[in-house]
């Protein structure tokens, strides 16, 4: 079966919000490419821009979480844009609960986690760096 693997652009803080991320999933960064790793003489970068990041990848279970830092010279995110939501599926509601306290610490609650009407433990925020996630436990899967 296919897995879904999101990416997310971040203007300069990917390394900052990856370290974040990698607090509250546990777990080691698969891989971490800065931008002076790949570029040389022929294709200079910035200094300012040379320990951004071209690629980063966190393992969550089966799937990958990816990012980068968009280059100054592209223009910036809006990290406050409607952006598609990481939907992440918990093990059990203690799983759940951590994964929401945790993600969405410093962040702002849409939806506390609770009882969802269509039979699950859901809950959806927005974190600290703009990206938007629901949370949800389903016993009956």
């Amino acid at each position: 079966m296919a897995l879904i693997n999101p990416h997310i652009n971040f203007n300069g803080n990917a390394e900052e919000a990856f370290n974040f991320y990698k607090s509250v999933f546990g777990g080691e960064f698969a891989r971490i490419v800065r931008f002076k790793e790949i570029f040389g003489p022929e294709h200079p970068v910035p200094e300012n821009e040379a320990n951004k990041i071209m690629h980063i990848a966190l393992p969550i279970g089966k799937n990958m979480l990816m990012a980068n830092d968009v280059p100054e010279s592209m223009g910036r995110v809006n990290e406050m844009e409607n952006r598609s939501k990481i939907s992440v599926s918990a093990e059990s509601r203690e799983e759940a609960d951590k994964l929401f306290n945790g993600l969405s610490a410093g962040g702002a609650v849409e939806m506390p986690m609770d009882d969802s009407p269509w039979g699950s433990y859901f809950g959806m925020f927005r974190d600290k760096y703009g990206i938007e996630w629901m949370v949800e436990f389903d016993s009956r899967q």
